[in-house]
C-alpha cells in the first residue's frame, strides 16, 4: 500500500509511519491504519457509515476508496482525493468507489512530523559549487561534460535510493508521475526486469559507479581526456544493451533509463568531437583504481543497504507478535494485582477515567525522567480517557534538606496551582534538575506537611516496588518483557476495553 500523499498532506513522518503500521498486529488492516495514524499523534475515530449521512460529514476525513485508504477534501461540489495519486471525483463517482468505512480526525499539536533536516538542500549546495568551480578551471566542453556527470551521478543516486524504498520525486515525475500511472509501471517492469547481478548490483547500480568515476576523474585529474572518451565509448555497449532489452525483450520504454542514455549520448558526442588521444599513464592507472575503489564502495554500500532492508522486514514481522495486545494483556493480569489507598496525591488527569495508570519514581532517578515524559504524552493525547498519579519514593530519614525542600514545593505546586502547572514544574525538573527553580515556581516561603507523600512511599515499598521508574496500570505492574515506551501502542485497546 502507498500513502506517500496521505504522509505529505499531513507531513508526517514516512520512515516512522510505514515502519508502525507493517509492525502492527493487525496489518494491514483498518485498525492498523487507525492506529499507526494514533501512534503518530493524528487523533481518529473509525464508523461503519450509510452513504446517505455521508453529507453530514466534515469537509475532511479519511475512506476507502478503490479498496484504499484515502484522504477526501471537499471542494464545492467536488472532492479531492488523496491516495497512491491524487485526483478529484465527483459526489457520484466517489459514493460509487468507495465503501463504508469512514475515518474522522482531529489534529492535535504533538503529531510526530517528518524530520526536520533535509539533506538534499547540502547535496544541491555541493553540486552548485563542483559546477562552479568546473565553469572557472575547465574549458567550456570539459565543464559541461563535468555537469552531464553530475546529472548522471545525481538521477543514478535517486534510483539507488529508490531500490530500498525511499520514493523519489525526480524520477516518478521523469517517469511520468501521478498522470501517466502506465509510464511509471513501464519504467518499474523494466527495473523489477534487470537480471543483472554483480556482487548483488543491478544495472542501474553500475550507472552510479560509472558517473560517479567520470566525475572524480573529470573533475580532480588534469589530462584524462583520454580515460574520458575511453569511458565514453565503452558506454556504447551498455547504450545497446539498455536499448535492447526495452525494444525486445520487454518491449517497453523507460524514460528514466532513456533519459541517461541521452546523457551518454551528449558525452559520447563531446569527447568524441573535443577530447585527445594523448595518453597520460599515471592519470589511466589512477583512474582505474579510482573506478574499481567506487565499485567495491558502491557494491558494499548496497550489501549494507539490503542487510538493513532484510532487517528492518524481520523486525516489523518479530513486533507484530510484540504488540499483540492479547498477549501483553495476559501478561499485565499475570502480575499481582496492587491496591492504593491514596489515590489524592499529584493526581492529574480525568478522575473518573476508567484507566489510571501510576507511575512510581524518584526525582534523582536518572531513568525516571523518560518515564513521566511517556505519562505527559499520554494526558496530552487522551486528556478525558486516563488518569495519572505521580508517586515519588521520599523517605525522611535518608532524604537530606534539598529534596525535602523539592518535594514540599511539589506539594505547593500541586494544591496551590492547575494541574497542568504542576506537570509542567515535574517537566522542568527533569530537564534542568535545579531545586530553585522548581522553589521559585512553588512561590511559597512555607514547608508542606509531607505526611501524605511519607504514607504514599510506605505504600510502595509494602508493594513489593523498590526500584525506580515502574509503570502501574489499573493495579497491575507494567509487564518485564515489555519496554516501557510500547506502552504507546496498546494504550488504545486498553481505553477501549471494557473487560479491563
Amino acid at each position: 500500500m502507498n500513502f506517500d500523499k496521505l504522509i505529505d498532506h499531513f507531513k508526517l513522518d514516512k520512515q516512522e509511519f510505514y515502519f508502525q503500521f507493517n509492525s502492527h498486529p493487525n496489518y494491514p488492516s483498518a485498525l492498523a491504519f487507525s492506529d499507526t495514524l494514533n501512534f503518530l499523534g493524528l487523533k481518529n475515530d473509525a464508523y461503519e457509515l450509510d452513504k446517505e449521512y455521508w453529507d453530514e460529514l466534515p469537509d475532511e476525513y479519511m475512506a476507502l476508496v478503490d479498496n484504499s485508504f484515502s484522504l477526501v477534501k471537499k471542494k464545492g461540489s467536488d472532492f479531492t482525493i488523496y491516495s497512491d495519486k491524487v485526483k478529484t471525483l465527483n459526489k457520484e463517482e466517489l459514493y460509487g468507489n468507495s465503501g463504508d468505512f469512514v475515518l474522522l480526525f482531529e489534529k492535535t499539536e504533538n503529531i510526530k512530523t517528518k524530520s526536520f533536516f533535509n539533506f538534499k538542500p547540502v547535496i544541491y549546495l555541493v553540486f552548485g559549487l563542483i559546477i562552479l568551480y568546473s565553469l572557472l578551471q575547465f574549458t567550456w566542453y570539459e565543464s559541461v561534460f563535468n555537469i552531464l556527470s553530475l546529472g548522471g551521478v545525481y538521477i543514478s543516486l535517486e534510483l539507488f535510493n529508490q531500490k530500498f524504498g525511499q520514493e523519489s520525486t525526480v524520477v516518478s515525475n521523469i517517469c511520468g508521475g501521478a498522470a501517466n500511472s502506465s509510464s511509471q509501471s513501464s519504467c518499474s517492469k523494466i527495473f523489477s526486469s534487470d537480471k543483472t547481478d554483480v556482487l548483488g548490483l543491478k544495472l542501474s547500480d553500475f550507472s552510479l559507479i560509472y558517473f560517479l568515476g567520470i566525475s572524480f576523474v573529470g573533475l580532480f585529474f588534469p589530462q584524462s581526456q583520454f580515460v574520458l572518451r575511453i569511458a565514453a565509448i565503452l558506454s556504447i555497449m551498455v547504450i545497446f544493451y539498455s536499448i535492447y532489452i526495452q525494444s525486445f525483450i520487454e518491449k517497453s520504454l523507460c524514460r528514466v533509463c532513456l533519459v541517461i542514455i541521452l546523457v551518454l549520448l551528449a558525452q559520447i558526442a563531446i569527447s568524441s568531437f573535443y577530447f585527445s588521444w594523448e595518453i597520460n599513464s599515471p592519470v589511466v592507472f589512477t583512474g582505474l583504481i579510482l573506478f574499481i575503489s567506487v565499485f567495491f564502495t558502491v557494491a558494499f554500500l548496497n550489501h549494507l543497504m539490503n542487510q538493513k532492508e532484510e532487517l528492518k522486514k524481520s523486525n516489523a514481522k518479530n513486533l507484530r507478535f510484540k504488540r499483540n495486545y492479547d498477549l501483553f494483556k495476559r501478561e499485565l493480569l499475570d502480575q499481582e494485582k496492587i491496591t492504593f489507598t491514596d489515590q489524592q496525591t499529584f493526581f492529574v488527569g480525568n478522575k473518573d477515567a476508567k484507566l489510571h495508570i501510576s507511575v512510581v519514581s524518584n526525582p534523582y532517578c536518572g531513568f525516571c525522567k523518560d518515564a513521566h515524559k511517556i505519562i505527559e504524552d499520554l494526558l496530552l493525547q487522551y486528556p478525558d480517557a486516563i488518569s495519572a498519579q505521580m508517586r515519588f519514593n521520599y523517605s525522611s530519614e535518608r532524604a537530606d534538606e534539598k529534596y525535602t525542600q523539592l518535594m514540599s514545593d511539589f506539594l505547593s505546586i500541586y494544591r496551590n496551582k492547575s494541574h497542568k502547572e504542576f506537570l509542567k514544574s515535574v517537566d522542568i525538573w527533569f530537564k534542568n534538575k535545579d531545586e530553585s527553580e522548581i522553589r521559585t515556581k512553588s512561590g511559597s516561603g512555607n514547608s508542606e506537611d509531607l505526611t501524605d507523600i511519607i504514607k504514599m512511599t510506605s505504600e510502595n515499598s509494602s508493594a513489593g516496588i523498590t526500584f525506580t521508574p515502574v509503570f502501574i496500570i489499573n493495579g497491575y505492574q507494567f509487564p518485564d518483557k515489555y519496554d516501557r515506551e510500547d506502552i504507546h501502542y496498546f494504550i488504545s485497546e486498553l481505553i477501549e476495553d471494557e473487560d479491563f
